[in-house]
């Protein structure tokens, strides 16, 4: 079968797996190109002997079925041929925020007790600092043969050594696929607490198979489209836009980050067809000078998950590109989507054949169109939905009780069956298409010597999303300077968890049990008195890539 063809079938239930998915692309649309990131291209074919020579590899490094292998790098060739590797082989990957610092790195690393540590080497003096002598890992491999600093016995203890990645291509002899169920783990992909530390959601083969049939569907894509995105790879948007194209026999491309300038002639050059963008990219790119560029594109539609009505209308009036609204977390699926056409009314859209979704009461009771409660999902599907959190057994019950995914967010459902996202019920906040948990970064806030208590919650910014503030109480006899201590922050949490407001007070708005009442902080706001963080403190702190991949289009983050 050619890709001109049309579309293939859907997989049989036991076949929704990374192996088969990978073994029918080769058959069905060998010679065409499946992918493009930096320098490197992959035919459809390609793919599937580099998973197989990669699990060659891990096995020779000891790494066995179910072993977790923790991946720390940006988007660049070898973080899919790692993913793939362990997909064929039955390990499971651990992708690991790029913006996670010292700390955060061993808490996934102990917590997946992952035994392989795949990372930049720019990252490794990150660990350096922070690590503890209780993890799994036996190994490290170094992407590149780039100069560091770091020598193995400064990254980890013995006996972990510093070994330079193999560098496995589709020439490399591999191994045959392991026996391979759609139930199976493939990944566990961290997802911020909203109340606690950040959990490893166990995510099945089968789950990225649908992920990766429902995007595809929700967005057309076909044969001749070219993908392209300029989101990280750890992400399970990025990732799923390679299934798309395996499963469609079309083009992916992937940009190393994303840039307001450089977007469109990215996307020009390119000759994409469909874009992914996140919510705050949108008034980004908008807020840029308008050009002909943002016309002069084969740009057809857009994913744009979390994008303000005004703004994708007038992005579309613009550009020429509508972007479809969506809702999936990462222990669920694309369960809602807008339809092509629809109005601009910021509706997540409407529930997807294949799941069953309810708003309900505290009680899990249905409620009628109309009134606020929680939207509980479910998939008809088996496995299409994550198995659970890595380790965590009540929390997992407690948030698959009565048989359903409680989501954690309040929705109401309109009288013509769409989804409109009201709130985040538990206290949550979302920057920059990043979960952020308010529960960690108070917790390093309290590590300050000056700080006694303190409250972390999101107020909304001038890009429509969520921004950190932190309410603060100085301990006796200390003072806190909020500029020193966002110093102190930037070395302990991810760029984006960094709070940008701070108001200092002389105490906290609490219940009569002595409970934070995070309500009233986020109905007062940003006042007369709160300190905000300069601009040019904002950007992520990163070294430079090494010069094998160099960056490209690269001044502005989302």
């Amino acid at each position: 079968m050619t890709p001109e063809a049309g579309r293939l079938p859907a997989l049989a239930p036991a076949q929704r797996t990374l192996p088969a998915m990978l073994q029918r692309q080769a058959d069905c649309f060998g010679e065409h190109t499946l992918l493009r990131l930096g320098d490197q291209h992959w035919r459809h074919a390609d793919a599937a002997k580099l998973a197989a020579a990669g699990a060659a590899a891990l096995t020779q490094a000891g790494v066995q079925r179910g072993d977790r292998v923790a991946l720390m790098c940006h988007n660049r060739s070898e973080f899919l041929e790692v993913f793939l590797a362990c997909g064929w082989l039955g390990a499971v990957v651990v992708p690991i925020n790029t913006a996670a610092m010292g700390p955060q790195i061993a808490y996934f690393l102990r917590d997946s007790q992952a035994r392989l540590l795949v990372i930049d080497p720019e990252f490794l003096p990150r660990l350096a600092e922070h690590a503890p002598q209780d993890l799994a890992l036996h190994t490290i491999w170094a992407l590149t043969n780039a100069a560091t600093d770091v020598t193995p016995e400064r990254a980890l203890a013995d006996p972990v050594a510093l070994l330079p990645y193999p560098g496995v291509r589709a020439t490399d002899v591999g191994m045959a696929p392991a026996d391979i169920g759609p139930g199976d783990a493939l990944a566990i992909l961290y997802t911020s607490g909203t109340t606690g530390p950040a959990k490893g959601v166990v995510c099945p083969h089968a789950q990225y198979y649908w992920w990766g049939e429902h995007s595809l569907d929700v967005l057309g894509i076909g044969a001749h489209d070219v993908l392209c995105t300029t989101l990280p790879l750890f992400h399970i948007n990025a990732l799923n836009t390679l299934a798309q194209a395996m499963l469609a026999g079309c083009r992916v491309v992937f940009e190393t980050r994303f840039s307001a300038s450089g977007f469109w002639p990215a996307m020009q050059a390119h000759g994409a067809s469909v874009v992914y963008l996140l919510g705050a990219m949108v008034p980004i790119l908008l807020a840029q000078a308008p050009s002909p560029s943002e016309r002069q594109h084969r740009v057809r539609i857009g994913l744009g998950p979390g994008v303000p009505a005004a703004a994708g209308q007038a992005f579309a009036e613009r550009t020429g590109i509508e972007l479809l609204e969506g809702y999936g977390s990462t222990e669920t699926n694309f369960v809602i989507a807008t339809r092509p056409g629809a109005p601009h009314t910021g509706h997540m859209g409407w529930l997807r054949e294949g799941f069953d979704a309810r708003v309900a009461d505290a009680n899990d009771v249905e409620l009628p169109a109309g009134q606020a409660g929680e939207l509980l999902l479910r998939a008809q599907e088996p496995h299409a939905f994550a198995s659970g959190y890595f380790n965590r057994p009540e929390q997992t019950v407690s948030a698959w009780r009565n048989l359903w995914f409680h989501t954690g967010d309040r929705v109401v459902r309109e009288a013509d069956g769409s989804f409109r996202f009201i709130d985040r019920i538990k206290d949550a906040i979302r920057r920059r298409g990043e979960n952020i948990s308010s529960f960690e970064v108070e917790q390093v806030l309290l590590s300050h010597p000056a700080v006694g208590a303190c409250a972390v919650y999101p107020v909304r910014s001038e890009l429509a999303e969520d921004e950190v503030m932190a309410a603060l109480v100085a301990r006796d006899g200390h003072h806190i300077e909020p500029a020193e201590l966002i110093d102190f922050c930037q070395q302990r949490l991810p760029y984006f968890a960094v709070p940008r407001y701070i108001d200092l007070r002389t105490d906290l708005p609490r219940t009569e049990n002595g409970k934070v009442q995070k309500f009233k902080l986020r109905e007062q706001g940003v006042g007369p008195h709160t300190w905000e963080r300069p601009a040019t403190q904002r950007a992520p702190r990163t070294a430079p890539t090494a010069s094998t991949h160099p960056p490209t289009l690269s001044e502005s983050t989302p």
